[in-house]
């Protein structure tokens, strides 16, 4: 009887053990979230920074309707005036973008702390009366932190013309909103621990109705490297839809992702596939397009410095360049999903061990 017992204790710790290996075995092979706070997301052990791009849906779930809807009523109201190049309401609105990176705590590009790229009235050529300024905001890589990738979008537009306010709701604050909702969700990665490794730049550009001398300025005067800059990608209206996508509206026309590098267009395509699945018509990236949008938006100054670019864009529509593009006509639930396209494409190029390859002239 003692010599059965003693073999029924064994065979138990035997037992015992070889489920505790198991359950190390499936904790080492599977998913790693048993360390990290699922409230927060906030990695706990080192070792899961190899995890790193499986937290991409996470933070991009910060970029929500709610918050572009509130941010972009903001910029399309009466306060703002349109947001013509030099005046008030261009300086009020540079103001509430500078505000905006200060309270989540993302530093201005300047090494003084400012956020604005200031540009004398005489740049302008007599298109505006006064000096403007850029808005720059960015987030220090982890790795890579002399590599940059930069998001950029306009936020001026026309102004008052005859009395009437040309608020600019589609061009540009829908993709000024998505910069800044974009530098949210990398605000966040960076405070779980989980910041890009290489370094994002938010440019907010001015005068880009008036002849694209905001993004002109910013790439004769840059403030990081254009040699160490990896890309820009550009969003300028992306908050409505045109006729021709009418009945099937979850989509969004690229520009340019081929022009300079190969490796961006399949990047940019396979990330698409991979998370937001929108249908990307490249319409308008035809050289023998008559409208001619590669030359019209903010990349072009960076395309024209060999540097890769994707134009986001959501063609025009009967209130284009109107007094009637108004915060109510846009379609947040577009917005949303496109913004978080370029975040999702943003996150993997800050992500990837190389810098894309420009295999094109």
């Amino acid at each position: 009887m003692k010599n059965i017992l003693i073999v029924f204790i064994f065979t138990l710790l035997i037992a015992c053990g070889s489920t505790q290996t198991g359950s190390k075995d499936k904790t080492d092979k599977g998913s790693r979230t048993s360390s990290i706070d699922p409230v927060k997301n906030n990695v706990k052990d080192k070792e899961d920074l190899n995890f790193i791009k499986d937290f991409a849906k996470e933070y991009a779930l910060s970029i929500t309707e709610e918050d572009l809807k509130k941010t972009l009523y903001t910029l399309a109201s009466d306060k703002y005036a349109g947001r013509f190049t030099g005046e008030e309401g261009q300086k009020k609105a540079a103001k509430f973008i500078s505000d905006y990176y200060k309270n989540l705590g993302i530093t201005a590009a300047n090494t003084d702390g400012d956020y604005l790229q200031k540009i004398p009235a005489e740049y302008f050529n007599g298109n505006a009366k006064n000096a403007s300024e850029n808005v720059v905001a960015f987030i220090k890589g982890s790795e890579k932190p002399e590599e940059y990738v930069i998001l950029s979008a306009h936020y001026d537009h026309l102004g008052i013309k005859n009395d009437k306010i040309y608020y600019g709701a589609d061009d540009d604050a829908s993709g000024t909103t998505a910069v800044m909702e974009i530098a949210e969700a990398f605000q966040k990665a960076v405070k779980a621990g989980n910041g890009p490794k290489r370094s994002i730049v938010f440019l907010h550009v001015t005068g880009e109705e008036i002849g694209l001398y905001g993004s002109k300025y910013y790439t004769e005067h840059p403030i990081f490297s254009l040699e160490k800059t990896v890309v820009n990608l550009n969003i300028d209206m992306i908050g409505r839809l045109d006729k021709k996508h009418a009945e099937n509206p979850e989509f969004v026309y690229l520009i340019g992702a081929d022009k300079l590098s190969q490796e961006l267009h399949d990047l940019s395509e396979a990330t698409n596939k991979k998370y937001t699945n929108l249908n990307l018509d490249y319409t308008y990236n035809d050289e023998n397009d008559p409208n001619r949008f590669y030359y019209r938006s903010d990349h072009y100054n960076f395309a024209k410095n060999n540097i890769p670019i994707i134009f986001y864009f959501n063609g025009v529509h009967d209130d284009y360049h109107q007094h009637t593009d108004t915060a109510d006509k846009i379609r947040y639930d577009l917005l949303q999903k496109r913004a978080q396209l370029v975040f999702y494409t943003a996150w993997e190029i800050a992500n990837r061990e190389k810098r894309l390859v420009v295999d094109k002239k």
